[in-house]
């Protein structure tokens, strides 16, 4: 199985960011996986943004909620990320990730509960 995220690198504050995972050997369909996005800023550990489900159904951090969307193309076998409203604070290094279950809580890439990542992407909120 393998991800790949696209997107651009730099994106201006009050923007909206646009990511989109391609999956390839595996169908975001497939029972019962859910599809992540995860993010590391400068610094600091990794944090869980949001997930969609197998069944099309989308789980967010609820901090980030009021801001963020994920929606799939199962034909493309893509889903997306939406972010709006950015802000500096939302610089980071973007994953996509498949898990059998929602895991919300993430301490590491090598942990089980994700077991294939994308290679990531810097996503760079400035002027």
């Amino acid at each position: 199985v393998q991800l790949q995220e696209s997107g651009p690198g730099l994106v201006k504050p009050s923007q909206t960011l646009s990511l989109t995972c391609t999956v390839s050997g595996d169908s975001i369909t497939t029972e019962f996986y859910f599809w992540s996005w995860i993010r590391q800023p400068p610094g600091k550990g990794l944090e869980w943004i949001g997930s969609v489900a197998y069944s099309g159904s989308t789980y967010y951090r609820p901090s980030l909620k009021n801001r963020t969307s994920i929606s799939r193309d199962t034909a493309q076998n893509q889903f997306t990320l939406h972010l709006s409203s950015l802000t500096p604070e939302d610089t980071a290094v973007s994953y996509c990730a498949r898990a059998s279950a929602l895991i919300v809580a993430v301490t590491s890439r090598e942990s089980d509960e994700y077991d294939y990542w994308g290679q990531g992407i810097q996503v760079t909120v400035a002027s």
